[in-house]
């Protein structure tokens, strides 16, 4: 079966801009919140800062009967002078009961964070010392990672734009590089919602998440760009509409072997992987399955509208100077 992209480019470009909307909107969302007050919820290797989380001890009789009451987890952080704290009760990871709190705050001393644990264990229970966890991060550090990580960003982008303008044209290199927008968009949007919903944190990690999926993204483009190319020189009067959905035909099942391949060592170490490479492997997923679909129906079709248009453009320009050319014999 032949797959005629550009009969329902509309419809692809619908699809991803809605996509594109609501991770934007849950952006805007995110940022408004007191408790995120960032596009994406920031872990400790951005903003600095000290973790705490504590698990309540349930082999101890009665010691998890009752709920968290997230209110007095605020109770209590108040009153260590706290108030401005993000505070999430979580899920125990052996019983998956919500026997747990998370609080992220400003840097703590040891004497403040045994006071801040003596002060919820006797409010909600007593706390299994060897499932707790506490970490600090220096805000210099975190301020640091991040801008380490945007700049990589900025400069893989132009390394990109460069290449693919020197390979190929540069209309090729823009409509690539609008692809990876794409990509990242969506990425991003996805773990901004997460955020909001499931309270899921980027890292560093996800900064290294985000430059392998304009690599793996740019790769598959650059196939069927390579393709396009290569029919255009051979058949340069063929409309370019038929070119461009017969080099994505020729291409489709390289791009579908290569994404499944990619991702089921991707699902293994989501699945069975540790909670630090979780979220990792979850963004590699999600941007890897956009790199595939914007480089087949994104990339490839807005080449494909420019092309046309950028044609129409010269023929209505070539008429005019004919009707001007004739209007000036006959006068």
């Amino acid at each position: 079966m032949k797959l005629s992209i550009n009969k329902s480019r509309s419809l692809w470009w619908a699809i991803s801009g809605v996509i594109i909307l609501i991770g934007i909107i849950s952006m805007v969302i995110s940022w408004q919140n007191p408790e995120i007050k960032a596009p994406l919820r920031p872990s400790l290797d951005f903003v600095g800062g000290t973790r705490v989380q504590l698990e309540r001890d349930c082999t101890q009789p009665g010691n998890c009967d009752q709920p968290i009451d997230i209110n007095v987890v605020r109770e209590v952080a108040k009153e260590q002078g706290l108030g401005d704290s993000s505070i999430q009760i979580v899920a125990d990871k052996d019983t998956g009961l919500q026997n747990g709190v998370l609080i992220r705050t400003k840097n703590l001393e040891v004497e403040q964070r045994t006071k801040l644990q003596n002060a919820l264990s006797e409010k909600i229970g007593t706390f299994d010392q060897q499932k707790n966890q506490i970490d600090s991060v220096g805000p210099t550090l975190g301020r640091e990672l991040f801008t380490s990580g945007v700049i990589a960003l900025v400069v893989a982008f132009a390394g990109i734009i460069l290449y693919l303008s020197f390979r190929f044209q540069l209309d090729y290199a823009v409509f690539a590089i609008i692809a990876l927008f794409h990509d990242v968009l969506i990425t991003a949007g996805i773990f901004s919602i997460l955020g909001l919903v499931l309270g899921i944190e980027v890292d560093s990690l996800f900064i290294v998440a985000l430059l392998t999926i304009t690599g793996f993204s740019v790769n598959d483009t650059v196939v069927i760009y390579d393709r396009i190319r290569e029919t255009i020189k051979t058949n340069p009067n063929r409309p370019i509409a038929e070119i461009v959905d017969d080099a994505v035909n020729q291409t489709l099942g390289r791009s579908i072997n290569t994404t499944l391949t990619t991702m089921l060592p991707l699902f293994a170490i989501f699945i069975l992987g540790g909670e630090t490479l979780k979220n990792f492997a979850l963004a590699l997923i999600v941007g890897f399955t956009a790199g595939a679909y914007s480089s087949i129906f994104i990339a490839s079709t807005l080449l494909t509208w420019w092309r046309e248009r950028k044609g129409q453009s010269t023929l209505v320009a070539s008429t005019e100077a004919m009707d001007t050319s004739a209007s000036s014999q006959d006068s």
